[in-house]
Order: C-alpha cells, then sequence, then structure tokens
C-alpha cells in the first residue's frame, strides 16, 4: 500500500498537498484504496475529505463516502458542491437518508435546499423539531443573494435587563466560532445593542449590562446582498455581526468565516458563468447531463460566431482579391477585445463595489475613451507599420491602422455601456457581458476593416 505523510496529508489546503494525496488515491484501487482512504479519515479535516470524494470517479466516490463516520457525514457532505452532494443522497438508502436529514441544522438545510429537490427538502423538514422548522421558514423568506438567508441563529442574547455577571457566565459556559460579542435586546426581540466580551470582563458582575453597550453597535439589513454584507463586516473590524430584519427583531448573526465563504462562492460562481457554467457541477458529472448543460451556452456562441461570419461574409469579393485581408482580420478583432475586456473589468469591479453611479457615469466614459484613443492611436501606427512592411503595400497599413482606432474606440464605449445595459435589464454583467463585448468588438472589427479595404481596393 502506497504510504502517506502525515504532514502531506492533514489539513491539506494547499493545493499541491491535496494533488498529491489525490494522485495516491486515484492511483490505488479496491482493497488498497480503502485502506488509504481509512487512513486519510483518521487526520483528515472535513473539508479534505470533502475534496477527496469529489476528485474521485462516481462509481469510487460513493464506496469510499460508505467509510466516513455517520458522525462527520453532514459536516462532509455540507462542504462538498451540490452535484456530487446529490448524487450520493441519491445512492444512500432511504433509511440512511432520513437519519442522515435528522442531523441537518436549518442553516444546512437552507444552504442544501438551494440545489435540493423539493421532496428531500421535505424529508428533511420532517425530521426537524418545530423550533428548527421555524428558523428554516425565517431564512428562507429572504433570496439567495440576501444575507439573511445565511444569518446563523447560534448567538449569544441577554436581555438589556441582564447583569454583567450573567453575561460572564454566557461567555465562559457557551463556545461558539467567532464569538467576541454580546447582542442585546427587548422584550420584543428587537435588537438593541452589542456588548464586547472585553467589556464584559472588565466589569463587576452587577453592573447591568446595558451599561456597557459599544457606542458603535451596528447591525445588518437581512434584505442586504451578500457582497454588501461581506465588506460592511469588513469596514466594521468586528468578526460578527448582528442581522435584522426590517421591524428591526434580532434573527441571526454573519460570522467573518461565514462572509469569506460566501463571497468566495460569489465570484467562483461568477467565473464558471462565464463558461455558461454553475460552482454546483460535479467534476466527474454523468457525460449526457453535462453535455446538456453545455450545450446552451455553446449555442449561444454558435450563434454570435455566424454573426461574426456572416459579417464577414459580406466582403467575400475584395478577401478573394486581398487574401492578405484574411491574415490580418484576426489582429484587429483581438486588439478591440483586448481593450474592451479591460474597460468591462474595470466597470464590473466598480460596480461590485458600489463606485459606478448616473453622477460619474460620463466622465467614467470619456476617461475610457480617452485612453481607447491614446492606445487606439500608438498601436494603429504600429500595426499599419508593420502590415504596410510586411505585405508591402501601404493601402492594407492604411486600412488596418484605421480599423484598429476604430475598434478600441468602439471597445471602450461597449465596455463601459455594456454591464450599464446588462444592470438595468436585471442581469449579471460578469456572466453575459463578456460575449456580447466579444460579438460586438469581432463584427465591429471585421466590418470596418473590410469596409476600409473595400473602399480602397475595389
Amino acid at each position: 500500500m502506497t504510504e502517506l505523510n502525515s504532514e502531506q496529508d492533514i489539513n491539506l489546503h494547499p493545493q499541491n498537498e491535496v494533488g498529491v494525496v489525490v494522485q495516491q488515491l486515484t492511483g490505488a484501487e479496491g482493497e488498497e484504496q480503502a485502506e488509504m482512504f481509512s487512513d486519510i479519515l483518521e487526520e483528515a479535516e472535513p473539508g479534505t475529505v470533502a475534496l477527496l470524494l469529489e476528485a474521485l470517479p462516481l462509481d469510487e466516490r460513493y464506496e469510499r463516502w460508505q467509510q466516513v463516520q455517520f458522525a462527520d457525514r453532514v459536516e462532509v457532505l455540507s462542504l462538498m458542491r451540490a452535484d456530487p452532494r446529490m448524487g450520493i443522497l441519491r445512492q444512500m438508502p432511504d433509511s440512511e437518508v432520513d437519519l442522515l436529514f435528522a442531523q441537518l441544522s436549518p442553516e444546512d438545510l437552507i444552504e442544501w435546499s438551494d440545489y435540493l429537490p423539493e421532496s428531500y427538502t421535505d424529508r428533511a423538514l420532517a425530521q426537524m423539531g418545530e423550533r428548527q422548522r421555524q428558523h428554516f421558514e425565517l431564512y428562507n423568506q429572504y433570496d439567495e443573494n440576501e444575507i439573511g438567508r445565511y444569518a446563523d441563529h447560534q448567538m449569544l442574547v441577554l436581555s438589556t435587563k441582564a447583569t454583567v455577571g450573567q453575561a460572564q457566565r454566557f461567555f465562559r459556559r457557551i463556545d461558539l466560532d467567532c464569538n467576541d460579542n454580546l447582542f442585546l435586546v427587548d422584550e420584543q426581540e428587537h435588537y438593541q445593542g452589542t456588548v464586547r466580551r472585553h467589556d464584559v470582563f472588565r466589569h463587576g458582575p452587577e453592573q447591568p449590562l446595558a451599561s456597557l453597550l459599544s457606542e458603535d453597535s451596528r447591525a445588518l439589513s437581512a434584505d442586504a446582498s451578500l457582497l454588501e454584507a461581506a465588506e460592511a463586516l469588513e469596514h466594521s473590524r468586528e468578526v460578527e455581526l448582528p442581522v435584522v430584519d426590517y421591524e428591526g427583531g434580532l434573527i441571526g448573526r454573519v460570522t467573518l468565516r461565514t462572509a469569506t465563504a460566501l463571497v468566495r462562492e460569489h465570484y467562483e460562481a461568477q467565473l464558471m458563468a462565464t463558461a455558461g457554467m454553475d460552482e454546483s457541477h460535479d467534476l466527474f458529472a454523468p457525460i449526457l447531463k453535462g453535455a446538456r448543460r453545455r450545450a446552451v451556452w455553446l449555442g449561444i456562441n454558435l450563434l454570435t460566431a455566424f454573426l461574426a461570419s456572416a459579417t464577414i461574409g459580406l466582403f467575400e469579393n475584395v478577401l478573394a482579391q486581398v487574401v492578405a485581408l484574411a491574415v490580418l482580420m484576426p489582429i484587429v478583432a483581438s486588439m478591440g477585445g483586448i481593450a474592451g475586456s479591460q474597460s468591462l473589468t474595470l466597470m464590473i469591479r466598480g460596480m461590485a463595489m458600489g463606485q459606478i453611479s448616473g453622477g460619474n457615469l460620463m466622465s467614467l466614459m470619456k476617461n475610457e475613451l480617452g485612453i481607447g484613443a491614446v492606445n487606439g492611436l500608438l498601436w494603429a501606427l504600429v500595426i499599419g507599420a508593420v502590415a504596410s512592411w510586411w505585405f508591402n503595400d501601404s493601402v492594407i497599413g492604411i486600412a488596418i491602422a484605421c480599423a484598429i482606432l476604430i475598434n478600441m474606440l468602439v471597445a471602450a464605449v461597449a465596455g463601459v455601456a455594456i454591464p450599464m445595459l446588462l444592470q438595468k435589464f436585471n442581469q449579471d454583467a460578469a456572466l453575459s457581458g463578456s460575449v456580447i463585448l466579444t460579438t460586438v468588438t469581432d463584427v465591429v472589427g471585421f466590418f470596418t476593416f473590410l469596409g476600409l479595404a473595400t473602399l480602397l481596393f475595389l
């Protein structure tokens, strides 16, 4: 059996270390793999186990899953992507699924339910107590982009009438993740303020707890977006912030750990979506299922390719007579695409951080146009000179220089305008902006270059 170094295995968060263990695990078979995985389970964190299970083909994955201790199964599944998690649940006997669901917290079920079939969600709710179901319904009223959906109800809460002594006992008896604060509420469970741990242990037990309220106490609105909540938590310099509903009622808290995970998942989802995929997709998704998911995005890209090809087809005559144009066309499209993507990326970042508004949009447009004009003129002269020398034809150099300049100016405008238009129609610019931008720069670049060549050569 291949031996695992204890230093390699454990935590295994660095990609190179995970890769070493994945290579060893996938290189083993049958009993050898089972023994190796058993060794891993003795010391590896649940997150590592989840990563390793996802790296295994479907048949091997379920065999290794059966080796995971029952007490660790909920945490391991919670750290897996939705598709592989669902694949394991479908293979498990009904009795085991029900036992597993009985261990779920409302927070776990909220996260799972984003991709869980309704029948499974109902089964999980049936295993919960009434109070847990109430917590689930409370969080489920918020959508997937609102922080109220992911609030943690495990927190330290006391009445404004409580004493410092009661708070001290709370902190000593209850150990929670990222817990530096205690939240005070009135008789209607409305949030009144925050008391910090270090203040609690600096005062006598008989002192009223309300007298220690932090002057800069703040709370997050439950309908705030995930990115807004994460940014507020970052700027607060706290490790946790309370979450309140529209009436001011305290419904939970958001910790720095949760906020970091949500932001990471958000940007991973955006990255995957640029290719028409989802961050929940399984590395070893069934072939037909994976093909069906990717087919739609391929079809969209095919339509844009046909549009660019149709533009080229309008100039068959000049292409037939001046073959050099076909050699140079990709340069025009590429320069416009790169310039546009730079503007697009800047815009998406600014929009995500709330820095773009109607007041500064025109100034930003002028700035991007200025940058596009300077770079366009510079590279138009360089590329025009190279093309003239390459093909010994100054007319070709003039045509491509003018096309480069025009396309880079259009790319600058498109890079600013496209994300704003998509936002106006409630579409995510990070998902479809690049496809639209590429289509614009390709069509404009080809049309301008070949149109100018037609005027000059024919």
